[in-house]
């Protein structure tokens, strides 16, 4: 056994093998403060609602904060912004523990391997990974874990190019951060991330429209098409030209680092872009549009969406972490070699 883990700044999934199939545990990385009665916490427990009590205050975290923030007219708040944990929030640490806990379990036996997404270090931002990423590290290691983080990009590469010999360009839409790695032959040659993802676009719309950020999330996610069909004026066409915006701005910044890292001009890649940001109709074609119009110093192959955007990250830790696990089991030589003997 082993298991995959997306931590992402809106949604926490876990992925491990059943069988032939993968099973994915989701929880939406954010809660709502209510207030506290004996009533409303017997409510909340019967009705299995994840929460926790502090002094005078029930915290509900999960799927269920968005639902509450709508019926209360609140703003949910999040432990994590831009991809890490968030400095602006006193509550951060305790709510993290809580949905990592329910998202992976406890694990299967002793120092389990379970590899966890993390961030590169955004290139238009002076924020830093480092204690984000050792934060989630000994959270895990405490659990009974042997905890390994890999980069978000680098496990788009080992989710959905395994039939190109993990070889090519790996672009993730979270909500906190885009991040992005090209990979040749499962070695990293290229890897960044930009302080810019759905938050982003969330946050623009709302401004734009005078709509709650909340509600804009909520119509994003709720079979929101890049259609370009949609009367300018409404949020659903301010999502529309942040998004696109958002494209422009992850593909510049694509264009300079290959430049800076002065990669081959030879190398003929696929592209494969995954994220829940991702996941609105229509985003695939408009992203194969901008990349197609892109001065990239390479050749693209072909550019392909991941079948099942929001998993792809968890599913790439877990195949990190199975092949990590199959190293660590493989026989000695010695012990190899007098294995057929004792048949």
């Amino acid at each position: 056994m082993a298991k995959g883990l997306d931590v992402g700044t809106m949604n926490i999934l876990s992925a491990q093998q059943d069988g032939n199939d993968t099973v994915f545990v989701q929880q939406r990385n954010s809660f709502v403060e209510i207030e506290y009665s004996d009533m409303a916490e017997q409510m909340l427990s019967r009705s299995e609602v994840l929460h926790i009590r502090k002094d005078d205050k029930v915290y509900v975290v999960g799927d269920d904060a968005l639902n509450f923030a709508n019926i209360f007219n609140k703003e949910t708040r999040r432990p994590m912004k831009h991809g890490i944990l968030s400095n602006d929030e006193q509550s951060a640490i305790p709510m993290m523990k809580l949905i990592i806990e329910q998202v992976v379990g406890e694990p299967s036996y002793p120092d389990e391997k379970l590899y966890f997404s993390t961030p590169a270090d955004p290139i238009d931002s002076d924020l830093s990974t480092l204690y984000h990423q050792k934060t989630i590290e000994s959270f895990l290691d405490d659990m009974g874990y042997d905890a390994e983080p890999i980069n978000e990009g680098m496990s788009v590469i080992y989710s959905e190019l395994a039939d190109n010999n993990f070889t090519g360009l790996g672009i993730s839409f979270g909500a906190g951060m885009t991040n992005v790695c090209l990979a040749y032959y499962a070695v990293p040659v290229m890897k960044f991330s930009v302080a810019r993802g759905g938050d982003w676009v969330d946050e623009q719309a709302a401004r734009a429209t005078g709509t709650p950020v909340d509600k804009v999330t909520s119509i994003k996610e709720d079979d929101f098409e890049l259609d370009f069909t949609t009367d300018v004026g409404g949020v659903e066409g301010a999502l529309s030209i942040y998004y696109e915006n958002l494209l422009d701005y992850v593909i510049e910044n694509i264009v300079t680092e290959v430049d800076e890292e002065d990669v081959e001009e030879g190398l003929d890649v696929p592209v494969v872009v995954t994220g829940g940001t991702s996941s609105p109709s229509g985003f695939e074609a408009l992203f194969r549009d901008h990349l197609e119009e892109a001065n990239i110093p390479f050749s693209i192959s072909g550019v392909t969406h991941a079948n099942e955007p929001l998993y792809s990250v968890a599913r790439g830790g877990l195949v990190a972490a199975r092949s990590d696990e199959d190293v660590d089991h493989e026989p000695e030589d010695d012990e190899a070699e007098a294995a057929p003997a004792n048949e």
